[in-house]
């Protein structure tokens, strides 16, 4: 592969080539903001190059990892980066919305999904517009692999709040964590992450906000 980017990830290596959505700080922040434990049964709705796993694994042991992607270049990449770092896991190339995965199957549910609605204004493909799997698709597709009681965590833009909070709840996911990052005290949030809990008591913990580094 040409033009092949690497960031190192603790002792992990991450690599994607070009064409492949590239690592950013939404997904460095999401994967140490989730709630883990060692051997969950984790997955990563959209997984791109893998990042989010990798970012997950580093922090437990025994995780057992699933990603879902639907563009075969970014799965391709994402199974080349759990074998080069010895991880051992399942990358399916479907569309999530339709993954051929058990219901109930997982005890956290990660995704860093698109941001834009189609038609905002913002679009910018289908790796930061909705144009494949909107975030009412996303909420329902994650309510339905997380086990009970299991957790949903995901990163979005603050504009949308009121919608990522509606969604998760349409779908039985009842919001428990927030935590804003902004680039400084005295900006407003550029970045929210949130997390669920299948079938969880009403009750949201404002977390201390995070600050994106200079």
């Amino acid at each position: 592969m040409t033009n092949v980017r690497r960031e190192q990830l603790g002792s992990y290596t991450l690599s994607w080539p070009e064409g492949v959505f590239p690592l950013g700080s939404d997904a460095l922040f999401l994967g140490n903001f989730a709630a883990l434990r060692p051997g969950w049964r984790v997955c990563d709705l959209g997984t791109g190059s893998g990042a989010l796993l990798l970012l997950l694994a580093r922090r437990e042991a025994g995780l057992s990892l699933t990603g879902v992607e639907i563009d075969p270049l970014s799965a391709r990449t994402a199974r080349d980066n759990l074998a080069a770092n010895g991880l051992t896991g399942e990358i399916l190339q479907c569309d999530l919305r339709t993954a051929p995965l058990p219901a109930g199957s997982f005890d956290l549910i990660a995704a860093n999904p698109p941001y834009f609605p189609v038609g905002s204004g913002k679009s910018a493909g289908p790796a930061r517009s909705e144009e494949l799997c909107t975030l009412e698709e996303l909420c329902a597709a994650a309510g339905r692999l997380v086990r009970n009681r299991g957790r949903f965590a995901l990163c979005h833009r603050p504009e949308r709040l009121v919608d990522v909070l509606s969604a998760l709840r349409a779908h039985g996911l009842e919001p428990k964590r927030l935590k804003t990052v902004s680039h400084g005290p005295e900006h407003p949030p550029a970045l929210i992450l949130v997390e669920a809990v299948r079938q969880g008591r009403p009750g949201l913990i404002m977390e201390r906000p995070a600050f994106f580094q200079a």
